[in-house]
């Protein structure tokens, strides 16, 4: 198989078995978590100021006192390469353009170059936060190989897309095919591991909050 012939199967059968893996996958794991079924709170609600599933949302997406001295690589860090990512998936022009095909969904992207720059910092941030958790024993020991699975996953997909877009290493052909090879790896993957909680991190902030908030404990 050639490199015409390798990226002419990942853009066309290879991409709709990802896409369907990930569909489903996605569809299962959500039915799974919300017909798990919970018995009715029927203490009285204890009410208190900051005590609800909105109020949680919001604290938990900040560092809580001290900690961004404490640990700063893992707050700022994990913030720059999660907008990050965000930017380059749905806001970079091409990958704007096959959400389209997929779904008929389109919105204006950024400029290519301010994306380029954006790519470059999110896999810095991803480097520096990586060797932070190699660096540091606690993180190291409690890291998992699930954990340094799910970075490569996510990590290659960013480098290999911004190869291609700078005609690095490979032909660009066959450096593209590579791209959407590993995106497609990620998107099968995601669902059945940690990266799931890209779906599931406000619902269950909102959910431990509202549970909390009934006995009127800020969280």
């Amino acid at each position: 198989m050639d490199a015409l012939q390798f990226l002419t199967w990942v853009r066309g059968p290879g991409l709709d078995i990802a896409v369907g893996i990930f569909v489903l996958g996605v569809l299962w794991r959500l039915i799974e978590i919300y017909t798990l079924g919970r018995k009715p709170d029927l203490a009285e609600a204890r009410h208190a100021a900051g005590a609800s599933g909105w109020h949680t949302v919001f604290r938990r997406s900040l560092p809580p006192p001290g900690m961004m001295k404490r640990s700063p690589v893992s707050y700022i860090g994990g913030y720059i390469f999660h907008v990050g990512l965000a930017i380059i998936v749905f806001l970079f022009a091409p990958h704007i353009l096959l959400i389209t095909n997929l779904t008929g969904l389109s919105w204006p992207g950024l400029p290519s170059q301010f994306v380029d720059l954006v790519t470059v910092v999110t896999m810095a941030a991803m480097i520096v936060v990586l060797v932070d958790r190699i660096n540091k024993p606690a993180k190291r020991f409690l890291s998992t190989f699930e954990d340094w699975f799910t970075w490569a996953v996510t990590f290659l997909p960013v480098l290999t897309g911004w190869m291609a877009v700078q005609h690095l290493l490979l032909p660009y052909t066959l450096m593209l095919a590579i791209h959407i090879l590993t995106v497609e790896i990620l998107l099968i993957v995601l669902p059945f591991t940690k990266l799931f909680h890209a779906f599931t991190l406000i619902g269950s902030r909102w959910y431990n909050g509202r549970v909390n908030g009934q006995r009127g404990v800020p969280v």
